[in-house]
């Protein structure tokens, strides 16, 4: 028989709202083992995720059936334990890249460039990245898109040089967050206008936690356009580029 109302625990009707770890019970004064077990698996798969490498040959599959070309580029970290050793080797290019980029810059300058990067979760990257760039891709059909460029062992801030090489207006970054113990395939997206070496993090806009269980492709994207185009009227992106996507009219197309 169903519990009467006084009985049930309203904490435990939270839980088919979030992912969180609310409600949790206890057997005496410890946790419950199911619970203690669910922690323990959270916590390898985020490990899991640090350490995984980005399958770079799946990616280019998905990137041509999405009738993408792709570019790759190695940061300065010549490996895994470097990467997660050095930050400062993550944010540039090693020599080859560099001058294999230097080669590539299209004659026609690129109001966008795109950067799939494994970040801290290659996981994020190889699920995500691509659903989300055809989304953003439907939305900017009067853009010129530069070259997809998929970068190993990469941070944020190695965008900067990407699109310096490449001459684009802006460069955006889908790379992998940070693994949460609920989240180990969170995409983050990081756009810079006018990107060059030196950028700032204040000079970025961030949107965070894409994916299925989090922010939808398609809202994404939405928000992704939202600013880009702003970026474009207001000349810079950043602090001073807010996204007002749900609450303004849509501005117009540049």
């Amino acid at each position: 028989m169903p519990k009467p109302p006084a009985d049930i625990d309203p904490w435990t009707q939270l839980r088919q709202y979030t992912r969180a770890r609310v409600a949790l019970g206890r057997a005496g004064h410890a946790q419950k083992t199911g619970d203690v077990l669910a922690f323990g698996l959270a916590h390898a798969q985020a490990r899991d995720a640090v350490h995984l490498p980005l399958d770079v040959t799946a990616i280019d599959i998905a990137l041509q059936e999405a009738g993408l070309a792709a570019r790759h580029v190695h940061s300065a970290a010549p490996d895994r334990d470097q990467y997660l050793r050095r930050p400062d080797l993550g944010r540039r290019l090693d020599a080859e890249s560099h001058e294999a980029l230097a080669r590539a810059r299209p004659a026609q300058t690129p109001d966008a460039v795109f950067v799939i990067a494994d970040g801290l979760s290659a996981l994020a990257a190889q699920r995500h990245a691509v659903p989300l760039l055809r989304a953003v891709l439907a939305r900017l059909a009067d853009w010129h898109i530069g070259p997809v460029v998929v970068a190993r062992q990469s941070r944020v801030a190695l965008g900067d040089e990407i699109g310096d090489l490449l001459g684009a207006r802006q460069i955006v970054m889908l790379i992998g967050e940070r693994p949460g113990l609920s989240s180990p395939d969170s995409l983050g997206i990081y756009l810079t206008y006018d990107p060059k070496p030196g950028r700032t993090d204040a000079q970025r806009n961030c949107i965070s936690n894409v994916r299925p269980e989090g922010l939808l492709y398609e809202t994404a994207a939405d928000r992704l356009v939202f600013l880009m185009r702003g970026a474009v009227a207001l000349g810079r992106s950043g602090v001073e580029l807010k996204d007002d996507s749900e609450n303004s009219e849509a501005l117009p197309k540049a």
